[in-house]
């Protein structure tokens, strides 16, 4: 026995194009109305495509209403998805921008001087981004209260008050060593 044709009709147009709208997938509109998905698909396909795009222009003639009226998240969203509007969330340049506690990287070429121009770029490029970088003092000095530099003894295991080192088996047991 034969397949009987699925007829579309007026009434037919009109539902899938709803359902299309109001966000019902294709596989559910093919189960209200009687066909299969494929069916539905292929003689309804202006009708899909139809009613997701009048249901598109209405909410968006209901958003653009409410940002007229004055809607200041209407408008926040209308500037960032349709005129292309961006929230800034860094600098454009790292370089130019002040960012000293940014974890970037810095790649270092060799050039091996085989172009002028080229070392001459990636030198201003250096310059440039260590100009910015805080100049750290080395570890030896160090600043006191008034700023002034202060000494530091690198003598390993020497305690301050005697001078000499409680380390060494040679000398004898202090009242605190391990011989007590």
């Amino acid at each position: 026995m034969a397949r009987r044709a699925f007829v579309v009709n007026a009434a037919v147009r009109d539902k899938v194009r709803h359902l299309a709208g109001v966000g019902v997938a294709q596989d559910d509109i093919a189960k209200i109305i009687g066909c299969a998905p494929k069916t539905l698909r292929k003689r309804c396909r202006d009708d899909l495509d139809r009613g997701v795009a009048e249901a598109n222009a209405t909410v968006s003639g209901y958003l653009f209403a409410s940002a007229k009226a004055g809607n200041v998240t209407a408008q926040i969203f209308w500037l960032k998805t349709r005129a292309r509007w961006r929230e800034k969330t860094g600098p454009e340049d790292p370089i130019a921008g002040g960012d000293t506690d940014s974890k970037s990287e810095v790649l270092v070429l060799p050039d091996n001087n085989r172009d002028p121009e080229l070392t001459q770029v990636l030198r201003a490029a250096q310059e440039k981004y260590f100009a910015r970088k805080p100049q750290r003092q080395p570890a030896e000095v160090r600043t006191g209260l008034e700023g002034q530099p202060v000494e530091i003894d690198h003598s390993i295991g020497t305690l301050p008050d005697c001078g000499r080192n409680p380390l060494s088996g040679d000398e004898e047991q202090t009242a605190s060593g391990p011989g007590v």
